[in-house]
Parts: C-alpha cells; structure tokens; sequence
C-alpha cells in the first residue's frame, strides 16, 4: 500500500537523493513557477523521461478497435500548489509519490490525453482558474512544450478528457457549464479544439463524472456519473459526435461514501479501464474493469491511505 507523507522537508530529502538529478535540471526556477504555462511544461519533464523507469512506454493490451489502452500516472496537488506524480506500481496500486518542480496552484483541472492511442501520455490540457486553457504536448523523451488554446473555461464547473467520442483519433473533451448543460468540444493533435457542441441538459444532478477509455469492451470511450444520492451511472459512448452517449445504465448505489472519483486509465494491466475511488477517510481504491456492460467494475482493491490531504486532478 502507499502512504502519503507530506511537508517541505521530505521534499528538501527526496531532491537531494532520489531525485537530485531531476531537481537540478530545474535548478533556480523550482520556486519560480509564476507562469502556469512553465508550470504545465514542467509537470510534463518528469513522466515523459526515462527516470519514470519506462512505465509509460511499457506495452498495453489492445482493445477490439485497435488502439492500446491508455495508462497514466495519477496528478496530485498538495494543499501549497506541488504537483506530486504517482507512478504505477506493476501490481494495480501506486508507488511512493515523485514531487516536481511544477506549482498548480493556478491549476482548475489538469486533463492527460493519448493522442496517437499507443497506450502513453503525449499530451495535457489545463484549465486554469482564470478560464486559460492550455495545451502540453509531453511525448515520452522529448522535450515538453506548452501554449493557449483559448480563453472562457471558467464557465465550467467540472471539464474532463476520457478519450476519442466522436470517432476520429486524438481524444476529445467534455465540459459541464455552471447551468448543468454538458457541451463536447472534438481534439485535434495539436491540441486545438472545435467549437463546442450541446450534448445534453441535466448533468448538473452529478456530483462527479469520470471516465477514461473503454468500460464495455466495445472499443468506445465510456464514462461513470454519480448523482448526489450515491448512485453510479455508466454512460457507454456510441461514436456519434452530435449525440455521443447511450442512455445510462444503473451500476448501483452507496457510491457516496467516496469523495473523489477519477480513472487514469488501466491501472492494473490487463488491458481494461478502471476507477479509482478516495473514501471520506482518505482511503484509496481501485475498481477494476472487467467488460461488463451493466456492472463494469469488479469488488473494490484497497491501493493506499492518507490522500485526504491532495487534490487529484
């Protein structure tokens, strides 16, 4: 299991041990992330390089569609603004967390995409609290850069990226204004995005939705919404770029015991999407996916504690 600890001085330890190389490479501007765009290109040096012992590159299963299954390391924000990656582990949990050099403080919602569906991050939106979004193009051993796509998201109360909706691709994104109306805005490589298009009215009754790849094994990008009773629905997506989800499905309720709710793809390699789910108690854990279209998850894994104390983005 993990265990989160916290406080300057372990990051003081950890870059002058483990991470000393990577801290240097980022020598006088560790405390200087003032710009958020160098803060989301600095967030990307880390994962994409090979001191993330070849995790991201490792091969994924393929899905029915052909493309891989995307696995991404989980972003955690402490209460002072680091960004703090969690590596998967090999066995469906996390490794101890790597802090960056990367202050998200100006950070709303942070959205990692596989563009070329290879199975590893190649790029991040951000949204920031000033309504920026931005684009990180982060290929693995290359050097990150990052630039504005445009203005306006502060309209959104929650903004999410689960993977191609429309049938073309590079990943897609959803946003849910502040009057419950879900808009979809279509990716492009580069990190462009359309104008947007009404999906639906109504979803401002879900306190959390999450989603990132395949649920059902049909080879479409699915997603998970709780409503404030603590029940969970599953949306399967059916490529239509006007009208991008089949009606929900029941998977059950109790859902409320857990605060935060977010999948960074397949966590436990067997080639499938799973969730992951904080407990009010700060309690981790994992809900495997197994394919099935109206009970998708398999029984909860605890995977760690004490992670009351981050924001996962």
């Amino acid at each position: 299991m993990t265990f989160i600890q916290r406080g300057r001085a372990l990051k003081g330890a950890l870059a002058a041990t483990a991470i000393a190389t990577a801290m240097a490479a980022t020598a006088g501007t560790a405390f200087a992330a003032g710009n958020p765009a160098d803060a989301a290109t600095k967030a990307a040096e880390r994962p994409g390089t090979t001191s993330a012992k070849g995790k991201l590159a490792a091969p994924r299963a393929v899905s029915g569609n052909g493309e891989r299954t995307a696995a991404f390391p989980m972003a955690a924000v402490e209460r002072d603004g680091w960004l703090n990656w969690y590596f998967q582990d090999g066995r469906g949990g996390f490794e101890a967390s790597w802090p960056t050099a990367a202050n998200f403080s100006a950070f709303k919602h942070y959205l990692q995409v596989d563009q070329d569906k290879d199975g590893v991050k190649d790029g991040a939106w951000s949204v920031l609290k000033d309504g920026t979004l931005l684009y990180t193009t982060a290929k693995p051993n290359q050097t990150a850069s990052t630039k504005t796509i445009g203005g306006g998201w502060q309209i959104y109360n929650k903004v999410l990226s689960p993977g191609n909706l429309a049938g073309a691709r590079e990943s897609d994104i959803l946003a849910v204004d502040k009057a419950g109306v879900m808009w979809m805005y279509l990716g492009y490589n580069d990190g462009r995005v359309t104008a947007r298009t009404k999906v639906g009215g109504g979803w401002g009754q879900y306190t959390e939705i999450a989603g990132q790849g395949d649920l059902n094994g049909d080879g479409r990008t699915d997603i998970v919404a709780r409503d404030k009773a603590g029940v969970l629905w599953l949306y399967t997506g059916n490529g239509n770029r006007n009208d991008p989800f089949n009606n929900r499905v029941k998977i059950g309720g109790g859902w409320n015991t857990y605060n935060r709710l977010l999948s960074i793809g397949d966590l436990d390699g067997d080639g499938r999407s799973d969730l992951i789910a904080r407990g009010n108690d700060g309690t981790l854990w994992r809900y495997s996916g197994n394919g099935n279209h109206r009970d998708p998850f398999d029984n909860r894994v605890k995977i760690g504690w004490g992670y009351n104390s981050l924001n996962l983005i």
